[in-house]
């Protein structure tokens, strides 16, 4: 009798190729997603937080507060949890930006209030475990309009912080100490809008690029800049459309850069094959037109996330809210080439096996033949 006979051949195939699908779907590098985006609801009485970062060692968000002296840490089942409270701060500081610096076990957090005069801008340091404060860094300014805004962190510790009102960024080294890092006459020869809201105006969302460099969005101008680490020289990125409105940005592991914009509702998700001298806006979605989304952020397996924390409403003052969310975002034009390679895959392995199954096919005529 043949050691393999034709039943075998029929059964072993659709069970390697089910054994192939499940390995596709889930390879690390081919994303086989359905159903909606996943959502984090969360509530918070009146926290307005505007920035947002992920903690990959406590595998949690982290967000500031409109209100509060507080970074507050938020699960993936939406609880919140006070983590830092920094009662010594001004009443009316607000925290805005946020950088998780893994390296160095700390989180950091940008501080604003503009009044009174003169406005207070600094950047604090926070141990992650502890939550106790590692330094309070003044940003030194001369202008009365200052408004310290969003961060980013090298592998070396140092922040470097946005002024969105004046159009400089300030370097804070490892040890606390601020200095005006980058004042490029780049950042003011496009022409500004007249009037912006919210009085962001100038430099936003920041992100630091293990190549040494900085790439910075405006908001009045949707123009992005990239900036070196070093010296501070900043250069016009170009692009096939502006990032009008810009506010948060954040660049994945494969080097996409991803740009919220909380006035067009929109999340841009845009790539450069030159080291960003040019870059190329890919594909774009519109986001909920409620919720005003700010942030935006790499969260575990490179999701990306927006956080909606209602800021328009809490400037306004006069508003009482305890729900917010954090809501992930999908190119869809990625999620098409995602599937299409899928299928291809599948194809192949198809097609592998089909050729398989031939193989065997001769190898047991060959061998029956030899048997009689």
């Amino acid at each position: 009798m043949p050691i393999f006979s034709s039943k075998h051949h029929f059964t072993a195939v659709p069970t390697v190729l089910l054994f192939f699908l499940v390995a596709v779907e889930n390879s690390p590098s081919i994303t086989v997603l359905a159903g909606n985006n996943h959502v984090i609801n969360f509530r918070s009485p009146n926290l307005y937080p505007e920035g947002l970062a992920w903690d990959p060692t406590g595998q949690h968000f982290l967000v500031g507060s409109l209100r509060r002296r507080t970074i507050s840490a938020v699960s993936d089942a939406g609880v919140v949890e006070t983590l830092i409270s920094d009662p010594s701060l001004p009443e009316n500081v607000t925290v805005l930006g946020l950088a998780v610096d893994s390296r160095n076990n700390r989180v950091l957090a940008v501080l604003h209030a503009m009044k009174p005069l003169p406005p207070f801008n600094a950047l604090a340091a926070y141990d992650l475990r502890s939550g106790h404060r590692l330094f309070l860094s003044l940003l030194p300014s001369s202008d009365d309009d200052a408004i310290a805004n969003d961060v980013a962190v090298d592998f070396k510790g140092n922040a470097y912080v946005t002024n969105s009102f004046n159009n400089y960024i300030w370097k804070v080294n490892d040890r606390g100490e601020a200095s005006i890092f980058s004042n490029s006459p780049r950042f003011t020869e496009h022409p500004v809008l007249p009037d912006t809201p919210y009085s962001y105006c100038g430099l936003n969302g920041i992100v630091y690029v293990s190549n040494g460099y900085l790439l910075v969005v405006q908001y009045n101008t949707g123009k992005m800049f990239k900036v070196d680490a070093d010296d501070g020289t900043a250069r016009h990125v170009l692009l096939n459309e502006d990032l009008m409105s810009a506010d948060g940005a954040v660049m994945r592991s494969d080097g996409v850069v991803l740009v919220v914009s909380p006035v067009n509702n929109k999340v841009w998700f845009l790539k450069s094959n030159d080291g960003w001298g040019q870059g190329v806006v890919f594909d774009k979605i519109d986001l909920d037109v409620e919720g005003f989304p700010t942030s935006v952020v790499v969260g575990e397996s490179d999701r990306t996330y927006v956080l909606y924390g209602r800021m328009d409403e809490g400037i306004s003052g006069n508003s009482e809210r305890d729900s917010f969310r954090i809501e992930e975002v999908k190119s869809p034009k990625e999620s098409e080439d995602e599937n299409v390679w899928m299928y291809v895959m599948i194809g192949v392995g198809l097609a592998y096996f089909l050729y398989w199954r031939f193989q065997m096919g001769q190898l047991v005529k060959n061998m029956d033949k030899k048997i009689n």
